[in-house]
């Protein structure tokens, strides 16, 4: 905005105007807000992470879907969109329990549920017993806590196939222990293949496990605080009953969290049991998440094992929401 002064010749008199310059012309030109500036940063910073899992996960898990609506085989491998439409048919074929295919898949399903059920809860119950163990200060804590937390920092297929090669028959330090230098079991035995597959396999789970328990209980006593264990102690509290009453009561919030994470990781795990078996994995360790894989990569049943899929899908929010409502509902209860 700019002033000017005018003369008028016949009077003599002066007159002021104003004009709008390039300033103004700019000024009138609408601005974002900051408000609305700083709220959209947030979003913008979360595109990349948003696009990522919408490419990685979401999209394929659409494509699954559809997949599992066709009769996608082998023969339409170079054009799926030609794979004839079959309805609920796959999942039809994969709930027939007296069938070959759903006798099978219902027998990888138990499998899954015994391998779970071990291995998360002796994951939790050595994750919990080593972190209440080092919650004193004392020498060499922080030496034990490195130590403890090498599992969970190793690339699971390096540490996956050096168990494979510990549990070999001939050769490996599992039978070298036990039944060359305990003597506990009569021959050297069979661990990847046969009845024997399923120990392996959860000890190995354990192994790889049970660190990350450790590391979230281990972080979760960091906020206990101490005088409630110095007046238990002064009420004549012994160890036992300061676990019993402070700690695990303390931990209920956490270890909720924990074993839901838990859960789902090792009943979807299939890193450990394919760099470990191979691709056929033993009767007695097939997994239902190596189950998949072979009715879809081995015998090119696309549609059957997408179809599997989703149903294992559906279980795994069913479980989880189920849980939810009740550790939910519980933590109401205990706040009442």
């Amino acid at each position: 905005m700019t002033a000017t002064v005018t003369t008028d010749p016949g009077t003599g008199k002066q007159a002021r105007g104003t004009t709008r310059g390039s300033g103004g012309a700019r000024r009138g030109i609408p601005r974002i807000p900051d408000r609305i500036r700083r709220g959209g940063l947030p979003y913008l910073l979360l595109l990349p992470a948003v696009l990522l899992e919408l490419l990685i996960h979401l999209i394929p898990m659409v494509v699954g879907i559809v997949m599992s609506f066709r009769q996608l085989t082998q023969f339409f491998i170079g054009n799926w969109g030609a794979a004839p439409w079959t309805g609920l048919e796959n999942y039809e074929i994969a709930v027939d329990f007296d069938a070959p295919i759903g006798e099978a898949l219902l027998h990888s399903f138990f499998v899954t549920c015994v391998f779970t059920f071990f291995a998360v809860g002796l994951a939790w119950l050595f994750g919990v017993t080593a972190a209440i163990m080092l919650q004193e200060s004392f020498r060499g804590r922080g030496f034990l806590r490195t130590l403890f937390l090498v599992p969970y920092a190793l690339p699971v297929y390096a540490a996956v196939i050096t168990w494979a090669f510990m549990f070999q028959r001939d050769n490996g330090l599992v039978n070298h222990v036990l039944h060359d230098q305990l003597g506990i079991t009569d021959q050297p035995s069979f661990w990847l293949i046969g009845d024997n597959s399923i120990y392996a396999l959860i000890v190995v789970s354990v192994w790889k496990g049970w660190p990350f328990a450790f590391l979230m209980l281990m972080a979760a006593l960091q906020n206990i605080p101490r005088e409630l264990y110095e007046a238990a102690a002064i009420d004549g509290a012994g160890v036992w009953q300061q676990i019993r009453r402070i700690t695990m009561p303390s931990l209920r919030p956490v270890n909720q969290v924990l074993v839901l994470v838990l859960f789902l990781w090792t009943f979807n795990d299939f890193n450990t049991p394919y760099v470990l078996f191979g691709k056929a994995a033993p009767a007695g360790a097939d997994l239902i998440s190596i189950h998949i894989y072979q009715s879809s990569f081995v015998t090119w049943n696309f549609g059957t094992g997408s179809a599997m899929s989703v149903l294992l899908l559906l279980f795994l929010l069913v479980v989880t929401a189920v849980y939810l409502f009740l550790t939910s509902r519980g933590r109401k209860g205990s706040h009442a």
